[in-house]
């Protein structure tokens, strides 16, 4: 069984804004494979599936970004799986608006969410789907611009990331986080090709 965590804030005032990208990718998911069926359980929304043969759990932690692993270290306790096998959607400032980037381990990098996950899990060892939302604008406080929505040209971006993100969640729970991060993840390869073309050229 895989559990699926999708990070972010309840209620209708942070629904569409950056911090609430990983509810939004869970949402995106559960309409993809059919999933419609939610209840409360250990400060959470969840709904149970299957992508392929795995079972899977949808889950939006409703405790607030900054306490999500209240919600998920229980969950994962009830439903006796291991760090490996939850993979948590989340919204990176440290990428552009709409780009991905998965990841099979690591530090919260600042994030308060999976910081939170970390602390209640005891282990940095869960795959991440991260979604860019972009720095703050000159002026703008972290706070403000995670808890504001996408201005246009970023929700267009973000939409499609979470569409090109469906594939590459079912094949963490199918294949392996490598083969996905090998994948989905954004070819670092093609901008050293260019640079090699250009001396070519030069």
């Amino acid at each position: 069984m895989k559990i699926i965590v999708g990070l972010g804030n309840p209620g209708n005032e942070y629904a569409k804004t950056r911090h609430n990208v990983g509810f939004m990718l869970v949402d995106a998911l559960a309409e993809h494979l059919n999933i419609n069926l939610w209840k409360d359980k250990f400060n959470a929304q969840i709904a149970e599936g299957r992508i392929g043969t795995e079972k899977i759990l949808l889950v939006k932690p409703q405790t607030y970004m900054n306490n999500s692993g209240e919600a998920v270290g229980p969950l994962m306790r009830w439903y006796k799986v291991t760090p490996e096998d939850i993979i948590v959607a989340h919204d990176d400032m440290d990428i552009p608006a709409g780009t991905i980037r998965i990841r099979k381990k690591g530090s919260s990098g600042g994030h308060n969410g999976i910081k939170s996950l970390i602390a209640h899990l005891g282990s940095e060892n869960f795959p991440r789907v991260r979604l860019g939302v972009g720095r703050p604008l000159p002026g703008w406080s972290v706070v403000n611009h995670v808890l504001a929505p996408f201005p246009q040209e970023d929700k267009t971006a973000v939409d499609e990331a979470i569409k090109s993100l469906i594939p590459a969640v079912e094949c963490i729970v199918n294949d392996s986080v490598d083969m996905a991060m090998n994948k989905y993840n954004p070819k670092k390869a093609k901008k050293n090709k260019v640079k090699q073309e250009d001396k070519n050229n030069g």
